[in-house]
């Protein structure tokens, strides 16, 4: 169990830059965040339009490559790399990627043997760390909040407000409001933000884009008609590929063009309320609210495996898995569902979906997973399967159990009986082959790169690489800086599994 304690030479080295470490001294935090909102308010104090007004003003908060930038908050060393988060297998996608990595065209859903040919042998991929972009998440919209009381919230990583201080204000003032904003939310967390602002959520969500990486673009009331004019008309809010076909199919190519037709000749085009609302849109006229988004409709789960299921020997235990991983999050929110929802992607991408109803609804695993199983449909009739997800709908805070919970929980066929009185001959079982591994179970290995670990003497770290019996750690976290890695026997007693939450620290 020898350990060698020189830095290993893995390919990852150090960035020696001074990192934002939250227990910096607070003289010189207050003044970097200083130059930061003085540089992001001259922006707009120095615009023309800066003293141009609007009734309401909504921002659109966007964080910079989210899941990226919370590895390289958390992991020093990884700072100015270009960083792939996602799965590793043949059918892995990448789920996020930093601005290094995008600089080589990579990006987010894009297939990640695709991302890491474009970046290169500098390409560090890691897996995506739930709980640790959760509370981060989290951070950043509590600190939102203590200046926004209402936001929208559309994911992890972004949300609308609309700061009822900001009512009337100028371009200025609303520059300066974001830039103080953006501070907070660096203050806090770390992390940086880019925040949009115009007159109505479509105008802040393009203002975001605008602004990125690491800035704020206010759109005033002056320049939205041309500013939106110029753009492909597919950037408009709800024009998806069949709208933007039939647009394009009678030349209408720009928002400004879309805008141009008469509001009947769009509600012919495109239906009757979405027609109008679009052409309103087009127009630079969004007067929808800003509301904290309602509960979640379904909850569910659903994975990639790395070779196609073939029987159903291989489906009935994927579709329990996912059953299993959707009900933890169903008991985290705390309802109850009726409506079970099998999702089945097939090899074509095609995806076939097929939903059972309980007659109440319930939280019990065994009930809800034997729902889930009645609308499997077998592999050699439907096709290769290559994605299997279970969603749980109708979600209730009301529970009512059945009668009799063991009929709901029997599962027709898997006892093997039939309907038939008649004696049935049976061929001999063939060896079912085994379910493929998930997409996003990375690697078999146990010390797989990414994982978070813990050493008896040098703390909390990361695997940075494994293999022949030897697994290197690099020893760092949010608050450290740019860490050492040591190389360890695999078996190295002082090692263990650790939680990724205490990369925070």
């Amino acid at each position: 169990m020898d350990t060698v304690r020189e830095p290993a030479n893995s390919g990852i080295s150090p960035v020696h830059r001074p990192a934002a470490a939250p227990g910096g001294h607070p003289a010189r935090r207050r003044g970097a965040l200083a130059d930061a909102q003085e540089s992001d308010s001259n922006r707009t104090d120095s615009r023309p339009d800066a003293a141009v007004r609007a009734r309401r003003w909504v921002l659109h908060i966007d964080m910079d490559a989210f899941f990226a930038s919370a590895e390289q908050l958390t992991r020093p060393t990884l700072r100015g790399r270009p960083v792939l988060v996602g799965g590793t297998g043949a059918r892995g996608v990448v789920a996020g990627a930093s601005y290094e990595a995008r600089v080589f065209g990579a990006r987010s859903a894009m297939p990640m043997h695709q991302a890491r040919r474009l970046v290169g042998a500098s390409a560090v991929v890691v897996p995506p760390r739930g709980v640790v972009y959760g509370e981060l998440s989290a951070a950043v919209f509590d600190a939102l909040r203590s200046r926004i009381p209402v936001l929208e919230t559309l994911s992890f990583d972004e949300a609308f407000g609309e700061p009822a201080e900001l009512a009337g204000a100028t371009v200025a003032e609303v520059g300066e409001f974001c830039a103080e904003l953006r501070a907070l939310v660096r203050e806090r967390t770390g992390l940086v933000a880019s925040i949009g602002a115009g007159t109505g959520k479509q105008l802040a969500k393009i203002g975001s884009g605008l602004a990125k990486p690491d800035g704020i673009r206010v759109i005033s009331p002056a320049e939205q008609r041309e500013l939106l004019a110029a753009l492909p008309v597919r950037k408009l809010w709800g024009i998806g590929p069949v709208a933007e076909g039939r647009l394009r199919s009678v030349g209408i190519e720009t928002v400004g063009a879309f805008a141009a037709l008469p509001e009947f000749e769009a509600v012919s085009l495109l239906g009757g309320s979405i027609g109008a609302a679009l052409h309103r849109l087009a127009l630079g006229i969004d007067d929808r609210a800003v509301a904290e988004r309602a509960e979640a409709k379904q909850i569910s789960a659903e994975t990639t495996y790395e070779r196609d299921i073939l029987t159903m020997a291989q489906l009935r235990p994927a579709i329990a898995a996912m059953a299993g991983a959707a009900h933890r999050r169903l008991a985290e929110d705390g309802r109850a569902a009726r409506t079970v929802v099998l999702k089945l992607k097939k090899s074509d991408m095609s995806i076939v979906t097929r939903s059972f109803t309980l007659p109440y609804a319930t939280e019990d695993l065994a009930t809800l997973t034997a729902a889930a199983q009645r609308s499997a449909v077998d592999p050699g009739v439907l096709g290769a399967i290559r994605l299997v997800g279970v969603g749980f709908g109708g979600l209730s805070t009301i529970r009512q159990e059945s009668l009799f919970p063991e009929l709901d929980r029997d599962l027709p066929g898997a006892d093997g009986e039939t309907d038939s009185p008649e004696p049935v001959l049976v061929a001999p079982p063939a060896t079912e082959p085994e379910l493929p591994p998930a997409t996003r179970s990375y690697t078999a290995e146990y010390w797989y790169p990414g994982r978070d670990v813990s050493h008896a003497e040098y703390g909390h770290g990361w695997v940075q690489g494994s293999g022949h019996g030897r697994v290197t750690i690099r020893f760092e976290t949010r608050s450290t800086g740019p860490g050492p890695a040591y190389t360890f026997s695999a078996d190295d007693s002082n090692l263990a599994p650790a939680d990724p939450l205490l990369s925070l620290l």
